[in-house]
């Protein structure tokens, strides 16, 4: 299958996806994580779209797309998920499902509340939306950012810009990590170095707490709509723990979750296993009507 590279211009930004799969086959959107892209998705891509219309797009100042500097853009996750759902529209994408990891949960979340009839189905790959997620250690620093720019929180952040923390990312948790292949986070390590491109990371840390604040409104949506819900998961994340996708089965009962012997990025190491379930989830549920919110 033949994977196509185009951008497309929104509100004057300059967006980087992927799409490859039959045009008229149910849509799957992918949305990566912190601190890489589209190119975290190059093994999934072939295999989806076999069956599934697959647009993996990269996020402002992530990946191929344009990154204007903070003076410039006010960056923030309500930003990053609103040009996403303009470049959905304006590729004609009016149904399709999510799979989000890290960073690309947020994102999903705020398309998800923003129209619930469109979000088909959602696999969550370590992408956490529920309090229990949160590895504590990990995200001490980042709470106190959020709460106070001082120069000592910053300065408490910087290391997670640089490459060993971004190497950590790829190969924590992950129990054969020589399987792990380098180019990832020397990839993901190149693009964060760009001139300022630190600053934006640091406002998007910043902006962290904002997607905390969306977690009851994002769990009234899984009870009014049960929208159908996959979570696999590394079980040896210490980002955002195996208690984080347990949790989707609070609002969300016939969610199935699957923990995995692996880390933060499983389509690094776990790429087949996590392909066993996801393809067949999908291939269940993509041929149902999109669920809406009681009463609508």
């Amino acid at each position: 299958m033949v994977v196509a590279h185009r951008h497309h211009v929104v509100d004057g930004h300059r967006l980087y996806y992927q799409d490859a799969g039959p045009e008229d086959a149910p849509v799957v959107v992918l949305l990566h994580g912190y601190p890489t892209s589209s190119f975290m998705f190059r093994h999934l891509i072939p295999i989806l779209s076999t069956r599934f219309r697959v647009i993996a797009p990269d996020h402002l100042a992530f990946g191929f797309s344009d990154a204007p500097p903070v003076d410039e853009f006010a960056y923030s996750f309500d930003a990053l998920a609103d040009l996403t759902r303009r470049l959905l529209a304006e590729l004609g994408v009016e149904r399709y499902a999510i799979y989000v990891q890290d960073y690309g949960a947020p994102v999903g979340w705020r398309l998800a509340l923003a129209d619930p009839g469109r979000i088909t189905a959602i696999v969550t790959q370590n992408g956490n939306g529920y309090d229990d997620g949160f590895v504590q250690d990990f995200w001490a620093p980042v709470w106190q950012y959020a709460n106070e720019q001082t120069p000592d929180a910053e300065a408490a952040l910087r290391p997670a810009l640089g490459i060993e923390a971004i190497q950590w990312q790829y190969t924590h948790g992950v129990p054969r990590p020589e399987t792990v292949d380098p180019e990832t986070w020397h990839h993901d390590a190149a693009l964060v170095a760009r001139p300022g491109n630190d600053e934006i990371q640091l406002a998007l840390f910043a902006d962290y707490t904002s997607n905390v604040r969306l977690y009851p409104q994002l769990q009234e949506y899984f009870r009014s709509t049960q929208v159908p819900l996959l979570a696999v998961w590394g079980r040896h994340d210490e980002i955002f723990g195996p208690a984080g996708a347990q949790a989707f089965t609070r609002d969300l009962p016939d969610a199935e979750i699957h923990l995995l012997d692996g880390g933060h990025f499983l389509l690094e190491s776990h790429l087949d296993e996590v392909v066993a379930v996801m393809v067949p989830f999908l291939d269940r549920t993509l041929t149902t009507p999109a669920p809406r919110p009681v009463g609508a």
